[in-house]
């Protein structure tokens, strides 16, 4: 059984995501995987009817995931957004911040080092696609 992190609410959905090819050809999928060489734009008139969109991590210095889930939920997506692969620990938060909120990693996940892995650091630096304020901004308005 593939262990799935998840910080939603929502009940999980239980279809199996189809590839980009397939939800373009015409599927009316509720879910879909968007291999790292794939553009997340194709995935912009199908939005509203996504449930969930898995973006793959074949390598955890593949960050091409990265700019897909900002891009993803800047353009308003609200659906699970979740990461799948070789998802490591350290870059969760990186993960969360862009807009991950589900993930899939090859390697079993100590929660207790996850836990504090998000935790470690009360203020961010920079804006993402994430509800945190950057420090800058709190200090300055």
């Amino acid at each position: 059984m593939v262990d799935i992190i998840r910080f939603r609410d929502d009940a999980a959905t239980d279809q199996q995501p189809v590839g980009l090819a397939e939800l373009t050809g015409g599927s009316n999928a509720t879910a879909v995987r968007l291999e790292s060489n794939e553009d997340a734009r194709a995935l912009l008139p199908y939005l509203a009817q996504l449930t969930l969109i898995e973006v793959a991590f074949p390598t955890f210095r593949d960050g091409r995931g990265y700019s897909a889930a900002r891009i993803l939920r800047e353009a308003g997506y609200l659906g699970e957004l979740r990461a799948e692969g070789d998802v490591l620990v350290d870059q969760m938060l990186s993960m969360r911040r862009c807009g991950f909120d589900s993930f899939v990693a090859q390697a079993p996940v100590d929660r207790a080092t996850l836990d504090a892995t998000l935790n470690r650091y009360p203020n961010v630096y920079q804006p993402a696609a994430d509800a945190a304020v950057p420090v800058w901004k709190l200090r300055h308005g």
